[in-house]
């Protein structure tokens, strides 16, 4: 199946460059990037953009500053009726201070099922763009691994203020193209051809999201 995959691109691939040697064409195209790499906006605009935007995903969004982050995790906790929540490992477990259930730090060597039995997981933002409302998550200590954000039911991520830009471009630039990454636009959703809303399909179906400023 390899062998004969591989030689169907090849045949694409010299019907094209046949194609464009007909046209009288370049061997080599360069790609315009006139598009906009960088946003004008400040902090306070590209905090409100986001703030807007996932809400009408349909996440649940809290601002915070440093001080009141640990409160604000807490509370998130105690509101949900949470006993259990697990964290990436690099998270500073002082967030959690006064959470009275079980929080357990997440690794590589634990069954990704068992994950299905927490009733949270917390981990931080790699990079978050502001225009399209998208949190990135890159496979890293305070990211957690992709399975802690794909087979929860809730999860609470933490944006900061320095992690926020305007847009995909900016994106792009701050990620590391080894890594794994999970790109999330709100609460894990689909919709069926009649338009019904379906939450929880590929994710979790409550994202509540701290931004700090």
């Amino acid at each position: 199946m390899t062998i004969k995959n591989s030689a169907a691109k090849e045949e694409i691939l010299k019907r094209i460059s046949t194609a464009q040697k007909q046209a009288g064409l370049p061997d080599h195209v360069e790609v315009p990037r006139e598009y906009q790499h960088e946003g004008t906006l400040n902090d306070d605009e590209l905090r409100d953009m986001l703030v807007d935007r996932l809400e009408d995903y349909k996440a649940d969004v809290r601002v915070t500053d440093e001080a009141g982050l640990n409160a604000t995790i807490v509370d998130i906790l105690k509101d949900r009726g949470c006993s259990t929540v697990t964290y990436a490992p690099g998270i500073d477990t002082s967030m959690l201070d006064g959470f009275e259930g079980t929080a357990t730090a997440d690794d590589n060597s634990k069954d990704p099922r068992d994950l299905n039995d927490v009733d949270a997981v917390l981990t931080e933002s790699h990079v978050t763009s502001a225009q399209t409302g998208t949190i990135v998550l890159e496979s890293n200590d305070v990211c957690g691994r992709r399975a802690l954000t794909l087979v929860p039911d809730r999860h609470i991520c933490i944006v900061r203020d320095d992690q926020i830009v305007y847009g995909i471009p900016e994106v792009v630039s701050r990620m590391n193209p080894e890594r794994p990454a999970t790109w999330i636009s709100g609460p894990s959703a689909t919709s069926d051809i009649e338009l019904t809303r379906v939450e929880g399909v590929h994710g979790p179906r409550d994202l509540i999201v701290v931004i700090v400023k």
